[in-house]
């Protein structure tokens, strides 16, 4: 089957992705409750008593919302490094010793014929990572809730066939919006979140002839929209590039509901 995945919510009100082989299934954080995360697994036809493991991405609550009540219920190992697991231990409550599994930044776990590296990245969180995933020839990256997207970051998701990418904010409606200072300034700074700009600016040095898509994720509900966001993205990718030049397709996520079930090696 090769990789196929789902993100099954994207924003401030919950992140949670699938990664799935034939063999080897993954849960990318759980920033939604355990009974939204059943039911939007449900309609993708699969049950997180199919999961193998939790991966954490970092400790905010949108991450790990139904973190403690998923692993308890279905029995699941979760992976985190050091600094995470310190930081959200008193927020997910009792977790069996055999199922408080480190991960350090960097290091690469298998869950069958799926392999999953963690990287680090840029937010105010304990010690932040994101993860490319692989199986055979084909790689998927997930990064979101970054800063900025250091030469490091770049070169671990450059030339993947998939990319889950940030795309928060738009920078004039942040500005306006209702946020205190205090808080926009934080999502601005190179700990906080990627900007639309930034997501063009990054796609122009990793998206490679192999990236077929790239995925606009962790979108502000009060500060961007999604027709603004690839709105933006394109005319950054399209000031740069040639018209000939390869560009992946932009696809949504939804903070709501999930998508569909993405099949790398399909165009």
């Amino acid at each position: 089957m090769g990789i196929k995945f789902t993100v099954l919510g994207s924003g401030s009100t919950g992140n949670a992705t699938v990664v799935a082989t034939d063999d080897g299934k993954v849960l990318i954080d759980a920033g939604l409750s355990a009974k939204k995360v059943e039911q939007l697994l449900g309609e993708r036809d699969m049950s997180l008593k199919e999961i193998d493991a939790i991966v954490i991405t970092h400790e905010h609550a949108d991450h790990i919302k139904g973190l403690g009540a998923i692993a308890r219920k279905y029995d699941l190992p979760i992976y985190a490094n050091e600094k995470t697991w310190e930081a959200l231990e008193k927020h997910v409550g009792e977790i069996a010793d055999a199922n408080r599994c480190v991960m350090q930044t960097g290091e690469v776990r298998e869950f069958g014929s799926l392999q999953v590296e963690s990287y680090g990245i840029s937010h105010d969180a304990a010690e932040p990572v994101g993860y490319c995933f692989y199986h055979e020839d084909q790689k998927l990256s997930v990064a979101t809730d970054l800063g900025y997207m250091s030469s490091k970051v770049k070169e671990k998701v450059r030339d993947s066939d998939v990319l889950v990418l940030e795309s928060n904010h738009d920078i004039d409606m942040l500005r306006v919006g209702r946020y205190p200072w205090n808080i926009k300034r934080r999502i601005l700074s190179d700990v906080g979140h990627l900007s639309n700009e930034a997501a063009g600016e990054a796609m122009l040095d990793v998206v490679t002839e192999r990236t077929k898509r790239v995925y606009l994720a962790h979108l502000s509900r009060d500060h961007n929209l999604m027709d603004l966001a690839r709105l933006t993205v394109n005319n950054v990718v399209e000031d740069r590039l040639a018209a000939d030049d390869h560009r992946a397709k932009l696809m949504d996520t939804y903070h709501d509901r999930s998508t569909a079930w993405d099949r790398l090696g399909e165009e």
